[in-house]
């Protein structure tokens, strides 16, 4: 696909339509990052998957720090900028007017249903962006066996009463714990490392 002309206003209008249509949560960014981010040719899919992780291990709201590193990486000071306004954005004057006007609308049975066919149609945006990101991610039996671990971790810490700090930093230390399972794995296997991540480029 040929790569689409870059500009900063376009790198703006892309992220604000992204903001504007980003409902659940950051991870439902995710499917719009690819469609109008990835498929412009302005960045790769596997450096997308990397700030991905980043961008769960900083703190700040995932949307905002996707933005930001995407745009980042993109558009380097200004880039970053520019995308972070961009997302911002949409969400500052949706909760402008929601804020105005929710409180005569809010009890209405129309309205109450459309905000449930907004959120099932969120889970199912992050399942697919789940599921292509975990083409790219998930290489051999290492990987896959990582990320089974933090799923049955990550399910375990919802069905049994802990700490409300250890709730909140569970992803970080997870995330930090699979890159020293990385680390561990290339001083052990740096041959067989280098050989999955040729492969891994390749999808």
């Amino acid at each position: 696909m040929e790569k689409e002309k870059f500009s900063y206003l376009r790198l703006f209008l892309k992220f604000f339509k992204i903001g504007l249509f980003t409902f659940g949560g950051g991870y439902a960014m995710l499917p719009l990052i690819e469609r109008d981010i990835i498929q412009s040719n302005w960045i790769e899919k596997e450096d997308v998957t990397d700030l991905v992780a980043i961008s769960q291990s900083i703190p700040g709201a995932i949307a905002i720090n996707m933005a930001l590193l995407v745009g980042h990486r993109i558009g380097k000071k200004k880039g970053a900028i520019v995308a972070t306004l961009g997302c911002i954005m949409p969400s500052f004057l949706v909760i402008l007017i929601i804020a105005m006007a929710l409180s005569n609308f809010q009890d209405y049975v129309i309205v109450q249903r459309a905000f449930t066919g907004i959120l099932s149609c969120v889970v199912a945006l992050i399942l697919i962006a789940a599921f292509k990101f975990a083409k790219i991610a998930i290489m051999d039996i290492p990987t896959l066996l990582i990320t089974i671990i933090t799923i049955i971790v990550l399910v375990s810490s919802k069905l049994i009463t802990i700490n409300s700090t250890l709730s909140s930093l569970l992803p970080v230390l997870l995330i930090i714990a699979g890159g020293l399972v990385g680390l561990l794995f290339y001083y052990v296997y740096p041959k067989k490392v280098r050989e999955v991540m040729k492969r891994g480029s390749k999808k």
